[in-house]
C-alpha cells in the first residue's frame, strides 16, 4: 500500500522552528494536508516526541520517533527510533556530546517543550543547534545501537548536506536510505542501490508537505517502516 509521509518536520523545540510548530499544529496541518505518517525531528533533542505521540494518535497518523543529529563534520544526519521511549534516551546519551553552550533564545530562538496541550512546560536550556563532538560513522553507529536507522538528510543541498560537505558518500557506513532535496540535482550515482526520501525539514507550519511523497510498505508502522529503511534497494 501507498502511505503519503513527511519524515523531517521540527518542532518550537528546534531554535530554528517557528513557535506556532507546537505538536498539535503540526499533526493537525499534517492532517489537513492529507498525510498519513509523519516524523517530528528536531535538532539534537527528542523532547517534545511524548506530545508528538499523543497528538499524532489524536488524529490518527503515524508518528515515526526523530531526530536531526549535527556530527562532528557538520553533516545533519537523520535518526529514526522504533519508539518515543528509545528516541528519548538516545537523546539523553547525546546531551553529552553537545558544546556545552547555553542557549540564547533573543539570538537563536526559543526551545519550547510542550505537553499535548500545545502548553510550555519547560524551555530547554542546551544549546540544540550546534554540531555534537560525535563524528558521522560514531553517531550512526550509536543510532543502530538504539535500534533506529540513521538517514544522512537533504544529501546535496546546504553546507550540512552530507555530499556538499565531505564530497561524496562514504563507503562505510553503507546508508540504505538517504533524504534528497527534491528541489535540487543530485549525483544518480550517490543513490544506487539506496531507497530516497523526499521531505520538507518544514519549520514553518505551512511548509509540511502535501501528498507528494508516498512510501509502499505492507502497513502503516514503524516497524515496517524502519525495516524498509535498513533493506538494501533492488537494482532494476
Amino acid at each position: 500500500m501507498d502511505f503519503f509521509a513527511d519524515l523531517h518536520i521540527h518542532s518550537c523545540l528546534s531554535p530554528c522552528g517557528d513557535n506556532d510548530m507546537t505538536p498539535c499544529n503540526i499533526c493537525g496541518m499534517a492532517k489537513v494536508k492529507g498525510l498519513d505518517i509523519l516524523a517530528v525531528t528536531d535538532h539534537n533533542s527528542a523532547r517534545n516526541l511524548p506530545a508528538a505521540r499523543e497528538a499524532a494518535e489524536a488524529y490518527g497518523l503515524l508518528l515515526v520517533p526523530g531526530m536531526e543529529i549535527t556530527t562532528r563534520e557538520e553533516v545533519h544526519l537523520l535518526g529514526y527510533f522504533p519508539s518515543v521511549e528509545a528516541a528519548l534516551d538516545f537523546g539523553e546519551l547525546l546531551r553529552a556530546h553537545l558544546p556545552g553552550k547555553k542557549n540564547k533564545p533573543s539570538f537563536f530562538g526559543e526551545q519550547l517543550v510542550m505537553n499535548s496541550d500545545d502548553e510550555v512546560i519547560a524551555q530547554e536550556d542546551a544549546l540544540l543547534i550546534g554540531a555534537t563532538d560525535l563524528s558521522l560513522s560514531e553517531a550512526s553507529r550509536l543510532v543502530s545501537s538504539y535500534g533506529g536507522v540513521p538517514v544522512p538528510a537533504h544529501i546535496n543541498r546546504g553546507s550540512h548536506g552530507l555530499l556538499v560537505n565531505l564530497g561524496l558518500m562514504p563507503q562505510e557506513p553503507f546508508y540504505p536510505t538517504v533524504e534528497v532535496w527534491r528541489h535540487l540535482p543530485c549525483d544518480p550515482r550517490a543513490l544506487e542501490g539506496r531507497h530516497v526520501l523526499h521531505s520538507s525539514d518544514a519549520h514553518y507550519l505551512g511548509d509540511i508537505q502535501e501528498r507528494e511523497h508516498a512510501l509502499r510498505l505492507g502497513s502503516a508502522t514503524v516497524e515496517e517502516l524502519l525495516h524498509w529503511m535498513r533493506s538494501r534497494k533492488e537494482v532494476q
